[in-house]
């Protein structure tokens, strides 16, 4: 009896720039399928209407994508003024219009408001979770969840255009920030409503557009050079944290580390997450994992990466 393909083991980060319309999910699977991966994930979905930056974590790869979860996102956004919706974007129903009165010379004091750390109410239409469904779920059952209000950080909110009844923002926000509340409670402040009519990210973690490939792009770069060449386009695991601090250990160390033992590191950091290498001369250094400063000074592994060949 021959045993399932199970898909190979391919192992590193490419970056989809993602349709409109689709499911982060589908666009998950169709890369997936397309390298014949054994194992894929996500770094956190976009939505539907959403296009740009999604890391797609194969492989090994796949232990890191929380921490691009975690990481800072940008977006550039077109909000259209005087028009509310279910759902804060262009695929709800309107629920109320106003007439638009504004001026550009209105805006600039409105967006200094919304920069730096602000609380938002997250919208019944994210994916955030409860009791383990996403809220979207129970809003399309007519279901009202309370939600509390969560910190984020809005590092850079500058007007690109303004069009009368538009606004073209771009948005440098931590992790966890949602742009349609944010394009609601600016039209709210103007007095005239708004939602979200275009939303493009530009960048997720250390990555962005400029090293995207669209789907097409994928398919018709396996269908001339086979996974192959594929396997070409992928970013190195470690890549997902490089804006960490590395630890690099001799044999005997990085033998520890992965038997899951803290280790004693010389001029080592003194807190904080560490990318780990074991120590090659003469030739590139082995990405371990992630590790982690304890109070003791000491390194102790958090995330560890089996290193097959990808």
């Amino acid at each position: 009896m021959s045993r399932r393909f199970r898909g190979r083991p391919v192992n590193g980060i490419v970056i989809v720039d993602k349709p409109i319309g689709g499911s982060s999910n589908n666009v998950l699977q169709q890369v997936k399928r397309l390298y014949g991966a054994a194992k894929a994930g996500h770094t956190g979905s976009l939505d539907p209407l959403a296009t740009g930056v999604l890391p797609i974590c194969l492989g090994e790869a796949t232990k890191l994508s929380q921490y691009l979860l975690d990481s800072d996102k940008s977006y550039r956004t077109t909000a259209r003024l005087g028009i509310r919706t279910t759902t804060g974007d262009a695929e709800g129903e309107v629920v109320a219009e106003r007439p638009v009165a504004v001026t550009e010379s209105d805006l600039e004091p409105i967006l200094a408001q919304f920069r730096g750390p602000i609380e938002q109410v997250p919208s019944m239409f994210s994916a955030l979770k409860h009791k383990g469904k996403p809220l979207y779920e129970y809003a399309r059952a007519g279901i009202e969840i309370e939600r509390p209000a969560r910190k984020v950080n809005i590092y850079r909110l500058t007007l690109i255009e303004f069009r009368g009844d538009e606004l073209v923002l771009e948005i440098d926000c931590s992790k966890g920030t949602y742009i349609r509340n944010l394009v609601e409670d600016i039209g709210e402040m103007l007095g005239c409503g708004a939602h979200v009519a275009e939303l493009r990210r530009l960048k997720a973690g250390p990555y962005e557009e400029a090293q995207s490939y669209t789907l097409e792009q994928l398919e018709e770069i396996r269908d001339n050079g086979g996974h192959g060449a594929l396997d070409n386009l992928l970013l190195p695991q470690d890549s997902a944290v490089s804006h960490w601090p590395a630890v690099l250990l001799g044999d005997v160390s990085a033998d520890f580390i992965n038997q899951g033992q803290p280790v004693q590191v010389s001029r080592a950091p003194t807190s904080g997450l560490v990318r780990i290498y074991r120590l090659v001369e003469g030739s590139s250094n082995v990405f371990l994992g992630i590790g982690e400063v304890q109070d003791d000074g000491l390194i102790a592994p958090r995330r560890l990466i089996a290193n097959r060949a990808s």
